[in-house]
């Protein structure tokens, strides 16, 4: 079994769902969260805002966020997630902002990657430092993501193998 039939299997023992938000990934996590059979049953659906005011509009990311620290941050992380889990009635959201390349964006350097979790008990998020193509970028950050909500399903819940 694979780690996204993984995270599928924990969240079906877990009575879960997921809903994502991306940026820098462009609807590959929800893409990949798809793939396994039964994924109908975890997956809400997923909100690709690629454009900053999309964060604002669609996912309710504040303003004060975008214009103090940017999209390119922890706190735009979090935000996407709350607003992906509350707009789509998830139990998880599932965000991911950064800077996949060519070019620096907002002063940050290619490979600067945020992915923000939000579920029951709060959010959390982790910065990710990454090299390679844009690709591997956008494919090492969805791979992450993935494995930090299947952490965080295994911590909340003992029993999920």
């Amino acid at each position: 079994m694979n780690r996204v039939e993984e995270l599928n299997a924990a969240l079906l023992e877990a009575g879960a769902t997921v809903a994502t938000a991306e940026s820098l990934t462009a609807g590959r996590l929800a893409a990949l969260l798809t793939e396994p059979p039964g994924a109908s049953k975890t997956f809400r659906g997923g909100f690709v805002t690629y454009a900053t005011e999309l964060k604002h509009t669609v996912l309710g990311v504040p303003v004060s966020v975008i214009e103090t620290v940017g999209v390119i941050s922890a706190e735009c992380a979090a935000a996407m997630a709350a607003g992906a889990r509350e707009r789509s009635g998830a139990t998880y959201g599932l965000a991911t902002t950064g800077v996949a390349g060519p070019d620096e964006q907002e002063g940050k350097p290619v490979g600067t990657v945020y992915v923000g979790v939000s579920g029951p008990h709060g959010e959390t998020t982790a910065f990710l430092g990454l090299s390679g193509s844009r690709a591997e970028i956008q494919r090492d950050t969805c791979l992450f993501a993935v494995d930090e909500l299947l952490g965080l399903l295994r911590r909340e819940h003992r029993r999920v193998r």
